[in-house]
């Protein structure tokens, strides 16, 4: 079995929250051959994506966790299995990348997740599909219209449509004095699209990563509980993280959206859920495993390759 991933660079990452690297540690544990790419090494001629791979050797050692051999070039449809786990902002380039891996796809490997529907199903705004889901959003350019859903729920959360982990998320109240910079910036004076969500107090509890694979969710969660005076809870803002039982609202925003995962090839997903409401479908990289690992003493990343692998030895027979 070969399997791929395309990253950002693996010496840059945390080792002890990396959701990626619980991964490759365990396609490794099963003799797998393990690839790296980052996107700058896709390219396509003439209707064939090929990649610069190195054979890459992972570790879980956060002194010494990966190794890899010089590079050669091999067509991305010769390997079985693409993990697609570059983290946003989710720009032209990583649009771009998508587009060379769905060619691969089209030959033949497994692309996880599906490049059509990572783009089609943006994380913020995908959320859309699920009204029933999800606190009141607002998805709009539009400065007097995000003024007016202010004053209707008193209180927001306003985030960009194409980031991750808490960056430019910010907290409105009504007679806030910064609002209008705050939503002149967000929406580049009215240019750019942003996300408007009525403030969920429930934060304070925790913000839960609920990890589906395959449409169905692992049992727990990880809350994510914002550090004194912060309003994000995200890890990479100083979260800390504590592992929870999904409640029976969880398990029902699950079943909602899962099938749609499912029939989309979004195969690994991370819902956010504050409260009663989910606020966010994570598709790109989601990240939770070594934590929820961790706590719960389990392998997520081998539940996860278990769903990956009767697809491939299908294509194998």
């Amino acid at each position: 079995m070969k399997l791929a991933v395309v990253m950002d660079p693996i010496w840059s990452i945390k080792t002890h929250k990396d959701s990626t690297l619980a991964m490759l540690i365990a396609a490794q544990a099963r003799n797998w051959k393990v690839f790296y790419f980052e996107p700058g090494d896709l390219w396509c001629r003439d209707g064939r994506a090929y990649g610069a791979a190195r054979l890459l050797t992972v570790r879980d050692d956060p002194q010494n966790w990966y190794s890899f051999s010089n590079a050669t070039i091999i067509p991305l449809d010769e390997l079985d299995i693409i993990l697609m786990r570059k983290d946003p902002p989710f720009d032209m380039e990583y649009l771009y990348a998508t587009y060379l891996l769905e060619l691969a796809e089209a030959r033949g490997a497994l692309v996880v997740n599906r490049p059509a529907a990572i783009r089609d199903a943006n994380e913020k705004l995908f959320s859309a599909w699920f009204p029933q889901c999800c606190p009141p959003t607002l998805v709009t350019n539009n400065i007097a219209r995000t003024r007016d859903f202010l004053i209707e729920q008193g209180e927001i959360v306003v985030k960009p449509l194409d980031a991750m982990g808490g960056i430019s998320v910010f907290r409105i109240r009504n007679d806030d004095p910064n609002c209008s910079v705050i939503l002149e910036t967000l929406s580049a004076h009215g240019r750019r699209f942003f996300m408007a969500q009525r403030y969920l107090p429930e934060i304070a509890e925790g913000d839960k990563r609920i990890l589906l694979i395959d449409g169905t969710p692992f049992p727990y969660a990880l809350a994510r509980i914002p550090a004194p005076g912060e309003t994000r809870a995200n890890l990479a803002v100083g979260g800390r993280g504590i592992g929870v039982e999904l409640t029976e609202r969880d398990l029902w925003i699950s079943a909602e959206i899962g099938p749609e995962l499912r029939r989309r090839g979004l195969l690994f997903v991370g819902l956010d859920v504050i409260g009663a409401w989910c606020t966010e479908i994570n598709v790109t990289s989601p990240t939770g495993i070594r934590e929820l690992d961790r706590i719960y003493q389990c392998d997520i990343a081998g539940q996860f390759l278990d769903c990956l692998e009767p697809r491939i030895t299908h294509k194998h027979n």
